[in-house]
């Protein structure tokens, strides 16, 4: 996977560009960090009225931007910032560092929120009420776009937001997802609706004169001469989609793009169910589309909720139920 460049603009822009080059000097990628102190560089430069430094209120506000991803990632972005703020103390002794004694403890799993078919919906009707922006003039029609995708393929958010208008094939409806997670590059096909989503997509964009060519970003703003949204970018324009549309956790809050791909799987097999097919057998292929390197990584995608339950007594009534008789002559709980 290539590097990713190491772009900063707040007052700390000198600092995390001499530890990023540091750790790439050491023969190290560093992606993930790198994108963590990005994060973290657009949040200071945006706030920079607020926070003239990096302190505890400002870790601490940077931290609740993160509140809807699991412990285990929160935990992971940051110790990136810990260990950024340990190198800075080598030249600045005085400087911020977190102390992780605090930070969200290892293994704790954050339980998904599960979309219906109807919620899904109600998102992509709220999605025409977008605003257009200058730096987004086809904010309704992208973000709609990026909601499809996610709810009916269930890619990554990174696998998203990393397309481009040449990964589309119109001629074979299908996806080029390139060097994902373990290194996998898969081929999705997409259903004819799928494909006419985004062929309306890319006609709008050809209509405003945006660029269409092949290696410029499927999910498309126009910062920068054109790139792809950001993940902070995306989830900034579905929040206030999620709350207009009144969908929230079981703890008042909205639901992570993440959610999408566990929520995909699971409708999967709730559909599966519902056409009576043999779902056990089709598991190996929901894990090859979902970029799974065994059948045993989608199983962490595939929860219990009360529908699939329903589902599986009905289905297993209707194979098995005439083999469950009533014992002659019982009474009551007398045999």
């Amino acid at each position: 996977m290539c590097e990713i460049a190491a772009v900063f603009s707040s007052r700390l822009a000198p600092v995390f560009a001499r530890y990023v080059g540091l750790k790439r000097a050491l023969g190290r990628q560093f992606n993930n960090p790198t994108r963590t102190l990005q994060s973290l560089d657009q949040f200071l430069r945006d706030q920079a009225n607020t926070y003239s430094d990096l302190g505890t209120a400002a870790f601490q506000a940077w931290c609740q931007t993160y509140e809807n991803v699991s412990f285990g990632v929160r935990r992971v972005r940051m110790m990136a910032v810990y260990n950024f703020c340990l190198y800075r103390r080598r030249t600045e002794p005085g400087c911020f560092v977190p102390n992780p004694a605090f930070f969200p403890q290892r293994n704790q799993r954050l339980h998904p929120y599960i979309f219906s078919e109807d919620e899904v919906a109600r998102l992509l009707r709220a999605c025409s009420g977008l605003r257009r922006v200058p730096c987004s003039p086809l904010r309704p029609e992208v973000i709609r776009l990026a909601v499809v995708l996610l709810f009916t393929t269930g890619i990554r958010r990174g696998e998203l937001l990393r397309l481009t208008v040449g990964d589309y094939d119109p001629r074979h409806a299908t996806l080029l997802i390139r060097e994902s997670k373990f290194h996998k590059t898969r081929l999705l096909p997409v259903s004819a609706d799928i494909a006419d989503e985004i062929d309306r997509y890319l006609q709008a964009r050809t209509r405003r004169k945006l660029p269409v060519f092949s290696d410029t970003p499927l999910i498309w703003n126009a910062r920068n001469a054109g790139r792809a949204y950001t993940g902070v970018n995306l989830r900034s324009c579905l929040r206030p989609l999620l709350q207009q549309c009144s969908i929230f956790t079981a703890k008042g809050r909205t639901p992570r793009i993440h959610d999408a791909r566990h929520s995909f799987a699971v409708n999967a097999l709730l559909r599966w169910y519902h056409e009576g097919a043999e779902v056990e057998s089709k598991l190996p292929l929901l894990a090859t589309y979902m970029g799974h390197a065994s059948v045993a990584s989608t199983h962490y995608y595939l929860h219990w909720i009360e529908p699939l339950r329903t589902a599986a007594s009905e289905k297993f009534a209707g194979h098995y139920g005439n083999l469950v008789e009533p014992v002659a002559g019982r009474k009551g709980g007398q045999r």
